[in-house]
């Protein structure tokens, strides 16, 4: 793996604040965005740093690495980045840190810390893809025995099911998730047969606390959400979208044997089985230049959510990156919306891989890297992905789009339509001014939610 510098090209403003963890601390960091704030700053070209006034006699000693990026600051705040590397952000974005030859000796340990632990793991992630290489050449030699001797050469699997070699039961937790499931089908067997308008929210509470029970985590929160589908307007019709996704995926779980084994991944992941990140990792990796297209929080109960979408320059495929953190709790701040990064990706295994963990980055000058307005498609080439995704994975809820040459309307992106809630859209429409624009935006079964667009000059503007 390389080395993680690498040349970045100046961020917009608009860019630094969408990193800012809340509206008051986009405040706080224009507040301490000045000059006279700080008594040193400067940057290498690839770190920021600076001394910044703070309450007590000591300064806040805050830095960026504009490689990752990655944040440090001194400061009591438990907010990240803080407001005092946002500010520092703010100055370099208005070209108002002085360029020096070196740093100081505190900046200079922290990024050689950094590069030391990122060295060491990536030196993990090789030795685990070697060791899974090894154990795979030992299974396809022991399968073309076992073949010999006329005996099926398939093991146990993450699928379940029987194991050739002694006819072992399945898991304990797969016994609990196939009596859960066999439940739920039997519950929407009734709803149906019952009618819609029947079913009381505490109903859903009800079956999703069973199903969490019976260890079926994602099943559960499906369920979970149906009291919102109830809300709607149009809920009988989107209802009964929902109940028969749900029935599609309780008989897939239990048919999963007779599956495809990318598809039968798919099933378990929806179900709620995990796939742990040292997993993902040893699996084979995505070198691309890939664009980061947009991020969306969404707090769930105690959790917040953070979903990256990026997209490979040249192999077009689309990626998510998933984070959590409990509210209060930093997120991850290390991927930002409108730059492009050299970047390997690793990808949760599934039927239409959209998941993905970033296993590396890459030392490359920013020459070597297209960066500006991201290849977009048609409408129509949009829709034929979104299909062909659906095809692959029905339970597919977003996907990331670029969409080329589209004009914005009140209503509709391209002729696609806006999810309602991103319906008049006037940020997007001030930028067209009625022209064709380059979209970034991540489809949903209700419509459109716009991310990103670029204007005449290739910045990248946060919708």
């Amino acid at each position: 793996m390389a080395s993680l510098r690498q040349v970045v090209e100046r961020w917009s403003r608009d860019q630094v604040l969408a990193l800012a963890p809340d509206a008051s601390s986009q405040k706080a960091a224009q507040g301490v965005a000045a000059p006279g704030k700080w008594s040193l700053r400067g940057t290498t070209g690839t770190v920021l740093y600076g001394e910044c006034k703070g309450s007590g006699a000591r300064p806040y000693l805050a830095c960026v690495d504009l490689a990752e990026p990655a944040y440090r600051c001194s400061c009591p705040s438990r907010k990240f980045p803080c407001k005092h590397a946002l500010g520092l952000l703010l100055m370099w974005s208005a070209d108002g840190l002085p360029v020096e030859e070196g740093a100081p000796q505190w900046v200079t340990e922290w990024v050689e810390a950094r590069a030391e632990r990122a060295a060491k793991a990536a030196a993990k992630i090789e030795a685990a893809r070697a060791k899974k290489a090894a154990e795979g050449t030992d299974t396809d030699e022991s399968a073309r025995g076992a073949s010999d001797d006329g005996a099926s050469g398939d093991g146990r699997s993450r699928a379940g099911g029987e194991a050739a070699s002694g006819g072992r039961p399945e898991s304990v937790r797969h016994g609990r998730v196939a009596a859960g499931l066999s439940e739920l089908e039997r519950w929407l067997d009734d709803q149906v047969r019952q009618g819609l308008a029947g079913v009381a929210e505490h109903e859903w509470e009800g079956l999703a606390k069973r199903l969490i029970d019976a260890q079926a985590p994602g099943v559960a929160g499906i369920v979970s959400r149906l009291a919102w589908v109830r809300a709607d307007d149009d809920w009988p019709g989107r209802l009964l979208e929902e109940y028969a996704l749900i029935h599609l995926l309780a008989v897939a779980y239990r048919r999963r044997a007779e599956l495809p084994a990318a598809l039968a991944e798919t099933v378990l992941s929806r179900v709620g089985f995990p796939v742990t990140r040292e997993e993902v990792l040893a699996g084979p990796g995505v070198r691309d230049q890939w664009d980061v297209l947009g991020r969306r929080d969404e707090v769930q109960e105690r959790l917040t959510s953070r979903r990256v979408w990026l997209r490979g320059r040249h192999t077009g495929r689309p990626a998510l990156v998933l984070s959590f953190a409990p509210q209060g709790q930093p997120l991850d701040a290390s991927l930002v919306t409108g730059t492009t990064i050299d970047a390997e990706l690793a990808f949760y295994p599934g039927a239409a891989p959209l998941r993905a963990l970033v296993a590396g980055r890459y030392d490359v000058d920013q020459d070597d890297l297209t960066g500006g307005t991201p290849p977009g498609v048609s409408p129509d080439e949009a829709l034929d992905e979104v299909a062909r995704a659906l095809a692959e994975d029905p339970w597919t809820e977003s996907w990331p789009l670029v969409l080329a040459g589209v004009v914005p309307g009140r209503a509709s992106l391209g002729g696609l339509p806006l999810r309602p809630a991103a319906r008049d859209p006037w940020g997007l429409i001030a930028v067209s001014g009625g022209r064709p624009l380059t979209v970034a935006a991540e489809w949903t079964p209700l419509g459109l939610r716009p991310l990103t667009t670029w204007d005449d000059e290739g910045t990248a503007v946060i919708l």
